[in-house]
């Protein structure tokens, strides 16, 4: 069974609930653009007030700099990144002893996880799109270890999970707004997940 990721997370009583009904990492979205941005004390606070997870930050186009002030501050597990990001970025990110996640370009740069998402014309991810899932088998046969991220919902999270996928990462679909989540959906989606591995 893969473990589930709960991205897009702003507050503590939501991190709290997701991580109750057996998600293994929340995730905090620090792109600029996002209407789920979250900023790094807000993520400080919820981090220290949840237990039992591992916390991934998730990046698009941050400098090393932005990168590792806010990794030490949080503190973050994993570094999930979307942008130009190489072999060089990723050796310098986990030298601060965090996991990497990276979009997939097709080209491997060390990461420890290849992170599959959906994309909408320029946009690197986080569209709520869904992502090539053929890919997954692919990059397992290469001996990668793949987190799959792209409109996955109840309706489809057992689908997602019988990729062979590693991580399932699910985000908009539990909003009532953007950034707002719902538990209701959360119950919804970990029935699905549960019922169906």
């Amino acid at each position: 069974m893969p473990e589930l990721k709960i991205c897009g997370v702003t507050s503590a009583s939501f991190a709290l609930e997701a991580v109750r009904r057996g998600a293994s990492y929340i995730g905090f979205i620090f792109a600029e653009r996002s209407p789920r941005r979250i900023g790094v004390a807000v993520a400080h606070e919820i981090a220290s007030r949840t237990k039992g997870a591992r916390f991934v930050g998730v990046f698009v186009d941050a400098s090393l700099d932005e990168i590792e002030a806010t990794a030490r501050s949080v503190p973050l597990d994993v570094v999930q990144l979307h942008g130009k990001y190489g072999a060089d970025e990723v050796l310098a990110i986990k030298s601060l002893g965090c996991e990497v996640w990276r979009l997939h370009d097709g080209d491997f740069a060390g990461e420890d996880a290849t992170l599959l998402d959906g994309r909408d014309g320029g946009r690197s991810g986080g569209t709520g799109r869904l992502a090539d899932w053929s890919l997954v088998a692919e990059l397992k046969r290469e001996g990668r270890r793949v987190v799959l991220a792209g409109g996955i919902s109840a309706a489809n999270i057992a689908s997602a999970a019988a990729t062979g996928a590693d991580i399932i990462d699910v985000n908009s679909t539990l909003e009532t707004a953007p950034g707002v989540k719902s538990v209701a959906k959360l119950d919804e989606l970990i029935k699905s997940f549960k019922t169906n591995n």
